[in-house]
């Protein structure tokens, strides 16, 4: 019964006791179980044991990456490289695209130590690469309620970010990776140059890297003349309210830009203003006065203009120095980079090219070269650098006209015929090949006017296009096959056969005829054709320098080309490479026989051609006028004694025609172009002649007598005419 399961007699239970607290003994854990937490505390130790040894493992590794962050040379000499011409003059500093200017410790302004470090890092001379005090202040003020977000990066972190070149968003990974690193650095470089290394590296906005870069573009206007040769760098003329302003603008260039966003631009700056007074970098009177002053306003905000005495050529040298040694190197290995450029010699044609153009808006690019050494000795880019930094010469690729003509001449020379070989003038069309019959090339001359039965000197002086268009393509001539022929002399020569739509490792025929009277696409430039020149002054011989080697081309011919520099030093003096210097290189590219016979030619055309306004005053001249068919572009290239020039002149950016710009007069090759070539080479060869007695040349200057004005006789224009057809457009008159 349920009394009976209950009591056992019938009667109620007996009462229970309470248990009294701690008298159950203790059960014996199970077997199972205690191996469980045997194997749980065995694994999280194993696993602790590989974090632990991954870590360690990963900055040993770090460890042993680190001397490629320390060896980089803009970081281990802080110095730019320098560029010096011929005579051992400086011409300017080798900068990158970011204008990066180095300074050194001293060079710096302690004001602005202090404003980076106030507002940066105000640990930074306590941490050792990484504030773990920072980083908890960050942590929990992120996590909190209202918190601000903010980081922990410290100047020696934000300095291997940048100097790592990585990305704004990183992993974790990449995030501890640069700590590891920061860590590392600051057990090899002290607290100074990490900072100094750092301020030579940030962004300041306006296209600004580097504090020197960014204190001229600020207050360069304050401090006129600084960063120049014998003066103080700006960096080391800021004070506390200017070094605050760039310290401010750092963590966000462009939310506190002076010019963009004035208001929080300034109370940036009063932030770092008051955190330097908070750190005892200023006094409270000191603060006040800063705190008071002005911004830079917008239009005294301006980005340093190049410095280089020449900066088309520098522009031109500088890849060359990047392409051989890297842009560490070259932009902050403290080179010395001796070139070939002669200053004197350049500023002559400068000013030549200036004043003979003086007051009407087309513009001239020139190239002069040493008929010895393939070195360049003058180059004009532009009119302005600053203005248009774009390289005419190197990168102005432009129709050469009757320019063109001698790279026909000289190859119909090597196919039997000779300068008495006659061809009739007369207007001529040609079935363009590959085209069905349905297209044609046709060649008239200048103004229609046709010369008879001529000799191919005769043909020259006159640049008659009807002649040299059988010469090159008709059946009397070369034939079908001589556009290609030509093309191939002209890349032996020095031009580059990308220039009329060439493979340099497999040149294919080119059907266009036009090519025969310069009508080539994408064209060529003045350094081109200066360099092509020059191996007919070398009697046939194409000259380059072995610091000026092509990379990877296994062309003896194409890897000569003109040449920018002679020798690289190294800070300590030693010459770079092992003493390697400049190492002239000699490759014939055409007959002597047939060079001398192209060069009488060329000579004849200075005399009485259409390059009359070339004469010198000297046996020695000869060149060739090119002109095309709407008058957007005029040439003359040619030879002296000791150098080759070549003269482009034209509209910047626009083949718009020039027709009355001469006096009223069309431009072509004979008119500006041939102008400006006399009075070049008369001042360079005046300039070698005064080196070489050894008469003192300082100020000599060619003759710069301004032909702006200038009013030509009475049927002084060019001869020869343009063509056109299938084929492409005809090369134009002389």
């Amino acid at each position: 019964s349920p009394a009976t399961a209950a009591g056992g007699d019938g009667g109620p239970p007996p009462p229970r006791l309470p248990k009294r607290l701690g008298s159950r003994r203790p059960r014996k854990p199970k077997p199972g179980r205690v191996k469980k937490l045997r194997l749980a505390i065995t694994l999280t130790g194993l696993g602790l044991l590989a974090l632990v040894s991954g870590v360690f493992g990963m900055m040993m590794s770090i460890a042993g990456d680190l001397p490629q962050l320390e060896n980089k040379e803009q970081y281990a000499k802080a110095k730019n490289s320098e560029v010096f011409d011929s005579e051992g003059r400086k011409i300017g500093t080798l900068l990158s695209n970011t204008q990066r200017i180095l300074v050194e410790s001293e060079d710096i302004s302690p004001y602005m130590k202090q404003a980076v470090v106030a507002i940066e890092d105000q640990r930074f001379y306590e941490h050792r690469g990484v504030d773990y005090q920072g980083i908890t202040r960050a942590l929990f003020g992120n996590l909190m309620p209202g918190g601000t977000t903010s980081g922990a990066s410290t100047i020696t972190q934000q300095f291997v970010k940048n100097a790592l070149e990585a990305q704004s968003s990183r992993t974790y990974l990449q995030k501890f990776r640069e700590a590891a690193y920061a860590y590392h650095l600051e057990r090899q470089w002290d607290k100074d140059k990490i900072l100094t290394s750092y301020l030579n590296t940030i962004y300041f906005g306006e296209g600004a890297y580097g504090v020197e870069a960014a204190a001229r573009t600020y207050f360069g206007y304050r401090y006129p003349g600084c960063g120049t040769d014998g003066a103080d760098p700006c960096a080391s003329e800021l004070a506390p309210e200017e070094a605050a302003l760039l310290a401010g603008i750092i963590a966000s260039p462009s939310t506190y830009s002076p010019r963009a966003n004035p208001i929080d631009s300034g109370e940036r700056r009063n932030l770092v203003l008051q955190r330097m007074k908070e750190q005892n970098f200023l006094t409270d009177p000191e603060y006040q006065d800063a705190a008071i002053k002005a911004l830079p306003a917008p239009s005294e905000i301006e980005k340093p203009e190049d410095d280089s005495l020449s900066p088309y050529f520098t522009s031109w040298l500088r890849q060359q120095v990047v392409d051989m040694y890297g842009a560490g190197r070259a932009f902050g290995g403290g080179l010395d980079v001796h070139s070939t450029l002669d200053l004197d010699m350049q500023e002559s044609a400068e000013s030549i090219a200036y004043n003979t153009l003086a007051g009407i808006e087309p513009t001239a690019s020139i190239v002069v070269i040493d008929n010895e050494t393939g070195g360049v000795k003058a180059m004009v880019g532009g009119n302005d650098y600053a203005e248009r930094p774009f390289n005419l010469a190197t990168n102005g690729h432009r129709q050469p006209g009757s320019s063109f003509k001698p790279f026909t001449l000289i190859t119909a020379f090597e196919n039997g015929f000779g300068p008495g070989s006659t061809f009739a003038s007369e207007k001529r069309v040609f079935t363009v090949p590959n085209s069905g019959g349905k297209e044609f090339f046709e060649v008239n001359n200048y103004d229609d006017i046709y010369y008879g039965t001529s000799d191919l000197v005769s043909a020259t002086l006159h640049s008659d296009n009807s002649i040299y268009a059988e010469l090159g393509f008709g059946d009397q001539g070369l034939g079908r096959g001589g556009p290609d022929k030509i093309g191939r002399t002209a890349a032996r020569m020095g031009i580059d056969p990308m220039s009329f739509d060439r493979k340099p490792a497999t040149p294919k025929p080119d059907a266009n005829p036009a090519m025969i009277l310069g009508g080539i696409d994408p064209g060529v430039t003045p350094l081109e054709m200066a360099y092509a020149y020059s191996t007919i002054s070398r009697g046939g011989v194409r000259v380059g320098g072995e610091l000026d080697s092509i990379p990877g081309s296994n062309d003896d011919l194409q890897d000569l080309g003109p040449t920018a520099i002679s020798e690289v030093v190294l800070p300590d003096g030693k010459t770079l490479d092992g003493g390697k210097e400049y190492n002239q290189k000699e490759l014939r590219a055409i007959s002597e026989p047939v060079a001398d016979s192209v060069k009488s030619i060329l000579r004849s055309n200075v005399v009485s051609g259409t390059g009359e306004r070339a004469q010198t005053g000297s046996d020695d001249a000869w060149g060739k006028t090119g002109t095309t068919d709407n008058n957007g572009d005029a040439w003359f290239c040619g030879g002296s004694e000791h150098f080759t020039a070549c003269v482009w002149v034209g509209h910047f950016d626009t083949n718009t025609p020039m027709e009355t710009e001469f006096g009223g007069l069309p431009v072509d090759g004979g008119t500006f172009p041939a102008l400006i070539w006399s009075q070049v080479i008369q001042a360079v060869e005046s300039i070698y002649d005064q080196r070489a007695a050894g008469e003192d040349d300082d100020g000599v200057s060619g003759s710069t007598g301004g032909t702006g004005g200038y009013v030509p006789s009475t049927g002084s224009g060019g001869s020869g005419g343009g063509g056109s057809g299938g084929g492409g457009s005809g090369g134009g008159g002389g």
